[in-house]
């Protein structure tokens, strides 16, 4: 039985993807490494996935699709996944070996001992090009460390403190069973991946270890700003799937609910904050219309978040609203890493 699977999502991915794949490689038996090709075309992504197939045969899966993106990707990657558990790691990133080798251990137990968890979360790295200080982001202010709990026993999330895709392992039969299915060709799905799952966890655990290490620097990244600005249609395509995707103000427990509101206000915040830097005028009349949707589709939670925090910031076109927009620029900063 493999513990661990984990999704490798690869497009024209030659120059970095054996680095990602040679650090997950330090797992061993008992991990499974799903190498999926999103229709690579510009090198030899697909070669160096079957290369490693053939080497490891028993650990590692090379498997071809059609150019889906990214979302497809990881569809395809948990479709193949038979470990007990799932990651995924994009293939520009990669995972600190001695941490792996301490969750691999961790998931053991779980496997094995009485007590299950739907969702191991980790710290992740992010690993900005150049920079001698590496930002790590941590958890240990919301959840307690080292035992098993749920929502009822979550701290405080601070302001710009998520899950990302980076630091979650969710139960690969609890994804598949809620019905999670990504987009297709649409960028920032990794938001609805962490989102979609949290009202079907009841337990969790967190290790206060940095396992993921987050690159960024590349100019072609989807977080560098300028790209992010060129694809604002997507990201405001992800934040509606999101509002669309549960009547937030009627999850439990109430500590869920509140951080599923927080996120939907981060994500709001992003597609607001793009539109307010592109300088454009096309763009900030899509920021109106996101508002006018989220004021349609749920009245009441539009309320609420335009009455945050960040959403006057978003909202209020003065001196004081103007600082709280710097500062939301801040927090969304936090948030993705710009590069």
């Amino acid at each position: 039985m493999k513990l661990l699977s984990v999704a490798v999502p690869c497009y024209n991915s030659a120059a970095y993807m054996r680095h990602c794949i040679d650090s997950i490689l330090t797992g061993g038996d008992r991990v499974e490494i799903i190498i999926v090709d999103d229709g690579s075309a510009k090198d030899n992504t697909l070669e160096i996935a079957r290369e490693y197939e053939q080497k490891y045969p028993d650990i590692c899966k090379a498997v071809h699709q059609e150019n889906g993106g990214h979302g497809e990707a990881v569809n395809t990657g948990l479709k193949h996944a038979t470990g007990v558990y799932f990651k995924v790691v994009d293939s520009d990133d990669w995972l600190d070996e001695k941490v792996l080798s301490e969750v691999l251990d961790k998931l053991e137990e779980f496997v094995y001992g009485p007590e299950k968890v739907d969702l191991l979360c980790c710290n992740f790295v992010y690993d900005k090009q150049g920079a001698t200080h590496k930002k790590v982001m941590s958890y240990k202010t919301a959840f307690p460390e080292d035992k098993v709990f749920g929502w009822k026993d979550v701290r405080f999330f601070m302001l710009g403190q998520y899950l990302l895709m980076h630091s979650v392992i969710y139960r690969t039969e609890l994804l598949k069973s809620c019905g999670l299915e990504l987009p297709k060709h649409t960028f920032y799905v990794d938001n609805i991946y962490v989102y979609y799952p949290l009202p079907h966890v009841k337990k969790i655990y967190y290790m206060n270890k940095n396992l993921y290490r987050y690159f960024i620097g590349r100019q072609d990244q989807s977080v560098n700003e300028q790209v992010m600005i060129g694809r604002i249609d997507q990201q405001i395509r992800v934040t509606k799937l999101m509002i669309d995707s549960y009547d937030v103000l009627k999850v439990q427990p109430k500590k869920l609910r509140k951080y599923m509101m927080s996120y939907l206000n981060i994500m709001m915040t992003i597609s607001s904050i793009l539109a307010i830097r592109s300088g454009s005028e096309e763009n900030m009349q899509k920021k109106k219309e996101l508002w006018e949707y989220l004021k349609e589709k749920n009245f009441r939670l539009w309320l609420n978040l335009r009455a945050s925090f960040l959403g006057q910031g978003m909202n209020m076109h003065t001196k004081f609203g103007n600082k709280l927009t710097e500062l939301a620029y801040e927090v969304t900063r936090k948030f993705y890493g710009f590069n």
